[in-house]
């Protein structure tokens, strides 16, 4: 039996013999979830339809470009964060933390004192949208929140776990392609997470540089972690942080070993540069694997 095909504005939905792929337009990007379900077709798109209402209210409660969102409200000073959603004072609460973590490096308050979770909330509710689907007994999930990674504890397909970082240019460019593959097999990693200028320029502060300039020193950081936001949150410190990075992340590895993460770095000329133990992660030819 083929496969139907539903397609419904911005929606694309796939379903056969327990098979899903489903994408939905969120927050300027494109989430696509898929995996197994026991459930029927229509059961099936219904509960993929309610992870994407999570991305939505993420989006009507963060966004910064919708002008009568809680964010904007409080950009502007018409309300203050015991006023907003619950939900706000969690994110706030959740960026000091992160903060912290990243030395500084990570801070969600613009050059302009405005508060911008963006670096972080896109991926937490990403996190939210997948955690309900697991929730309904999906099995073998993966999701791409617009080139963040997310990994199912268990996949039964060597290939699910590998994953290919881009080159750092625009993916219209003639010269994209792929960078270089990993394999998360038999690791604690579970997520990738890229921050970099070629799709939305310097669009990421240094909050420690003078008027929190833009950060410009590298092209691209892609950050493999534990969690989608903690490789989310420290891809964008990393950018932030520019070269010293990677100093900054082994050290931290050192001290936190059960919360560590992978870092590689690209320059503007193109040169390379990781955390030690970031080449074991390096895909093997299937012969050697």
């Amino acid at each position: 039996m083929r496969g139907k095909t539903v397609t419904e504005g911005p929606i694309r939905y796939t379903f056969q013999n327990g098979h899903f792929l489903y994408s939905e337009n969120c927050m300027g990007t494109v989430f696509v979830f898929s995996g197994q379900s026991s459930l029927g077709e229509a059961d099936t798109l219904h509960r993929l339809e309610q992870a994407g209402d999570i991305l939505h209210e993420a989006d009507r409660t963060f966004s910064l470009y919708k002008e009568n969102s809680p964010l904007s409200r409080l950009a502007r000073g018409e309300t203050s964060v015991a006023q907003c959603p619950p939900v706000v004072s969690e994110v706030w609460d959740a960026c000091e933390k992160w903060e912290k973590v990243t030395d500084g490096w990570f801070s969600a308050f613009t050059p302009q004192n405005t508060f911008d979770p963006s670096g972080l909330v896109k991926t937490w509710a990403a996190q939210a949208a997948y955690d309900f689907l697991k929730t309904q007994g999906f099995t073998e999930v993966l999701m791409n929140a617009g080139g963040d990674i997310l990994l199912d504890e268990q996949l039964s397909k060597p290939d699910d776990w590998r994953v290919a970082l881009h080159k750092p240019v625009s993916i219209a460019s003639a010269e994209a392609g792929v960078l270089a593959v990993i394999d998360l097999k038999n690791t604690p990693f579970r997520a990738v997470c890229t921050s970099g200028s070629a799709e939305r320029g310097l669009h990421i502060w240094d909050p420690k540089a003078p008027e929190k300039a833009a950060a410009n020193a590298l092209a691209q950081v892609t950050v493999v972690g534990r969690s989608l936001v903690q490789a989310d949150v420290w891809a964008t410190a990393c950018f932030a942080h520019g070269p010293r990075a990677i100093q900054q992340v082994n050290a931290y590895n050192s001290a936190h070993p059960e919360d560590s993460i992978q870092v590689v770095v690209v320059y503007p000329d193109g040169d390379l540069n990781a955390t030690e133990g970031f080449i074991e992660l390096f895909a093997k030819p299937d012969s050697e694997a």
